[in-house]
């Protein structure tokens, strides 16, 4: 496992939010084995955009502040 930094930790729990979404539309007490490849080729794009989403609005953040 990868030591994640504050950051990425942040956007990996903002990328439950759109996976939250695709798993109501799936059904929760769909087991994992059941899901269809499209299915889970979905949650996967979700999550690695929401993830990738929320490290470019925390880098944006970041380059607006003026460091002195």
């Amino acid at each position: 496992m990868v030591d994640l930094t504050p950051q990425e930790r942040a956007a990996i729990a903002a990328a439950m939010k759109p996976v939250a979404e695709i798993m109501e539309e799936i059904g929760w007490n769909t087991r994992l084995i059941e899901l269809t490849e499209p299915q889970v080729l979905t949650l996967i794009e979700v999550a690695v955009t929401g993830f990738q989403d929320a490290m470019h609005a925390t880098a944006q953040i970041q380059a607006s502040e003026i460091p002195f």
